[in-house]
């Protein structure tokens, strides 16, 4: 069973008041936990990795926890949800994949039985790599104020043998959302999607 090891974590924090129309009465907050780790199979192929997922939930929870404290303290407050991976050049996206159950059931898990999946987005790339993670409503998918997306990396990560795992959350919709659809008010709550 490999262990992680934990090189460095970042937190990263946006305030937005205004895409130019109207300063907002309460500016969105997105926020994203990084945590850049060993990635443990790097520059080899090894057929069995799934094992690893289990070693990643306690990290995802952690994530997950901080993430809620970052923005407040109050599951309640947070509205949105996106995770992803950077793997580094000596690994394969499939190392990036790990991190789906874990950093989703990780989330779900710290806001109390959010419904909707967890979109996620995973490449391979050096430092400094830049990585658009994709975000949705907790509770329902179709809720098309709350598409968004938070770019996010490391400036000296991930490394040829690390991997760079991310969750993003956020307190509301796009500031000036306004493309109709179906609105936050009216989730059903049933499946995920609506």
């Amino acid at each position: 069973m490999a262990e992680i090891e934990l090189r460095k974590r970042l937190m990263v924090v946006e305030e937005i008041f205004h895409e130019g129309g109207p300063v907002a009465a309460d500016p969105l907050k997105r926020a994203a936990a990084i945590s850049v780790i060993a990635n443990p199979f790097a520059g080899r192929y090894v057929e069995e990795i799934s094992f690893f997922m289990k070693t990643l939930e306690p990290l995802g929870l952690e994530m997950a926890q901080a993430l809620v404290r970052t923005l407040g303290g109050d599951a309640k407050a947070v509205q949105g949800y996106g995770k992803g991976a950077i793997v580094g050049a000596a690994g394969e996206l499939e190392h990036g994949a790990l991190w789906h159950v874990p950093g989703g059931y990780a989330m779900r898990g710290a806001l109390g039985d959010a419904k909707a999946i967890v979109p996620s987005a995973k490449k391979v790339g050096g430092p400094g790599t830049r990585l658009d993670v994709p975000i949705t409503h907790i509770n329902a998918s179709y809720v098309r104020s709350h598409f968004d997306a938070m770019e996010v990396g490391v400036p000296d990560g991930p490394r040829a043998d690390e991997l760079a795992l991310v969750l993003v959350m956020t307190t509301g919709p796009r500031i000036h959302a306004r493309v109709g659809g179906l609105a936050a008010a009216d989730i059903r709550g049933l499946d995920g999607l609506r």
